[in-house]
């Protein structure tokens, strides 16, 4: 009995796919992933942001699926909910693929029906792009929502200095 034809009716049967001896696998796609490694560079990088201009926040950096791989408050964040800001706004911003102030601007630009999403529409949170592919965001609550951008913004330049040559 001849084992090879019958797992390939066994696995076409589950309508499973597998190379088997010789023959070619179909084409599998790869995405990049945050690692902590560049999860941590990043929150250094908005904390020293922070701090030189002083402006103490909360910064949370997300996933692609916006689940949380970091995050720290500073001391004198104004916010005591910061924490829970920037993990919402990074979220948003991860789950959209868009700076979260985006759905912000939405709803203030009347469409209200944003609000249904169930995320936090604020200003403060920045996809991060490795390759092309959202990877995560990075979510910051500070004082102000232009605060918030700027130490988002500044941390993710990091990424650029880090690639090019």
């Amino acid at each position: 009995m001849c084992v090879k034809p019958l797992f390939l009716a066994i696995i076409t049967c589950f309508g499973l796919q597998t190379a088997v001896a010789g023959e070619t696998r179909p084409d599998i796609a790869h995405k990049a992933i945050l690692t902590l490694d560049s999860a941590q560079n990043l929150l250094k990088a908005a904390q020293e942001t922070a701090h030189a201009k002083g402006w103490p926040c909360a910064v949370v950096i997300v996933d692609d699926g916006g689940w949380p791989i970091l995050g720290a408050r500073m001391d004198g964040a104004p916010v005591v909910a910061g924490i829970e800001l920037a993990q919402g706004k990074a979220r948003t911003s991860a789950l959209f693929k868009r700076p979260s102030g985006d759905l912000e601007n939405a709803v203030n630009g009347g469409r209200p029906a944003a609000l249904s999403a169930g995320l936090l529409m604020m200003k403060g949170a920045q996809p991060i792009v490795v390759d092309g592919q959202v990877v995560g965001a990075i979510g910051v609550s500070a004082d102000t929502p232009a605060h918030d951008d700027e130490i988002a913004l500044a941390a993710l330049s990091i990424l650029s200095r880090r690639t090019t040559p």
